[in-house]
């Protein structure tokens, strides 16, 4: 569910017209809904009831500073795999003992700031990151808490891109190393193991998947138990989808996951972790575009719009499907199938091909829906375009929360070399 409706025609978010929006701040822009981040929030934590859980947002789906205050204010932690983002939850108030730090490539430095930051726990993906995160905490003489994050080789479906599980993937520890390096990790002085940790993809529409892992994790920490380890915390990880069209496979409703996992998890009494993302912040983003030009090609149409992949990668990344819908209603027009297309220099800025849509023309707002994940914190200046801002509506007021740099400020973040002046 989310707060993006048509209301006498037009498109509004929450009770804003898009069309207001895009008059005040211009073309491309992100717009968020506040009370979509809210309502996901909370749908997902009443769905444990009085489990002992942890909401870790998981921060790469959208870190803008907006975003993590609302989460902040809903109780959330956050799910952190830099220093950047570490940062970033820390600047918002989420303290450090409701964060985890996932990622195969932690750094020395990395691993010392959050150190000093009380962090709730390191997500550990290798021996190599177990001893360096060892010697890091004796030298500062404290002790690091960890989950080593296990590889249960499930696989999930979807994107091979956002495959997180499978024995071929770079995440993790092989499952048949994890007794030795518990058991390794457990008489290290700056080591204190407290849970284990899983992660089998992102955008997953089933429940059987995850069931399979948690199984074989429950297992893992009863057998780690009766050896003398002493678990008490289990990661369960993030991945469950959302719909990004009308087509799509509905994925579980929380409901539905909480009572699998519940079912698996109470026995254990453990703390459980989970690292949501997309479910809380995708469908509650959109991003809307005008259109340039209607362009006709020998055997296609094609409609460019201001918008591209350097503005919303997925489609050219992933080949991920996003819904586009007018801003404002063609109600009774015929549809018109259209190859969707940015100004980027490449063949691959496509969005969508042979999209049906009303007829379109120049100055026509459309909207990409499903964008609040994985959107902006994937932009980038590719063909020296600025970056676009992002906006936060609550009721009928927006805020700018991420200007659009003019290309002054892109320009001056250059600096030329003294020999060539």
């Amino acid at each position: 569910m989310h707060h993006f409706e048509n209301r006498d025609g037009i498109m509004h978010a929450e009770g804003l017209p898009l069309t207001d929006i895009a008059a005040a701040v211009g073309t491309p822009f992100y717009c968020y809904s506040e009370a979509t981040i809210r309502r996901h929030v909370q749908v997902f934590r009443r769905a444990f009831g009085d489990a002992h859980m942890l909401t870790a947002y998981s921060v790469k789906a959208n870190s803008n500073l907006s975003v993590l205050t609302v989460l902040a204010q809903e109780g959330a932690g956050a799910d952190v795999v830099s220093e950047g983002e570490l940062r970033r939850a820390r600047a918002v108030g989420i303290p450090g003992g409701k964060i985890v730090f996932s990622g195969v490539g932690k750094t020395r430095t990395e691993m010392a700031y959050a150190l000093d930051e009380n962090i709730h726990q390191f997500n550990v993906e290798s021996e190599p990151e177990l001893h360096q995160l060892n010697e890091v905490a004796v030298a500062r003489g404290v002790v690091a808490p960890i989950a080593f994050r296990v590889n249960p080789d499930v696989s999930a479906g979807g994107h091979e891109k956002i495959s997180t599980g499978k024995a071929e993937d770079k995440f993790g520890i092989p499952w048949d190393r994890a007794h030795a390096l518990f058991a390794q990790a457990h008489g290290l002085p700056g080591i204190a193991v407290k849970a284990v940790d899983v992660h089998i993809g992102s955008q997953i529409a089933a429940l059987d998947p995850f069931e399979k892992a948690f199984m074989k994790v429950a297992d893992l920490v009863k057998s780690l138990r009766a050896e003398g380890i002493p678990i008490e915390r289990v990661d369960l990880g993030g991945g469950l989808g959302i719909p990004y069209s009308d087509g799509d496979t509905i994925p579980p409703h929380p409901d539905a996951y909480a009572a699998m996992i519940r079912r698996i998890a109470d026995p254990l009494d453990v703390q459980l972790i989970f690292e949501p993302g997309r479910m809380i912040v995708g469908n509650a983003g959109i991003l809307v575009s005008r259109v340039i030009f209607n362009k006709p090609g020998t055997d296609r149409r094609f409609l460019i719009v201001d918008a591209a992949m350097n503005d919303l990668l997925r489609p050219a990344l992933y080949d991920a499907y996003h819904d586009l819908r007018p801003v404002v209603s063609h109600d009774g027009e015929s549809p018109i199938a259209y190859d969707v297309v940015g100004p980027i220099c490449e063949t691959g800025d496509r969005f969508a091909r042979e999209r049906m849509l009303p007829p379109l023309a120049a100055d026509d707002l459309v909207a990409f829906m499903s964008a609040g994940a994985y959107g902006a914190v994937q932009s980038s200046e590719y063909n020296s375009r600025p970056l676009v801002p992002e906006v936060m509506v609550n009721g009928d007021q927006f805020s700018v929360i991420r200007a659009r740099p003019d290309y002054q400020a892109l320009l001056d973040r250059d600096q030329i070399a003294p020999w060539l002046s």
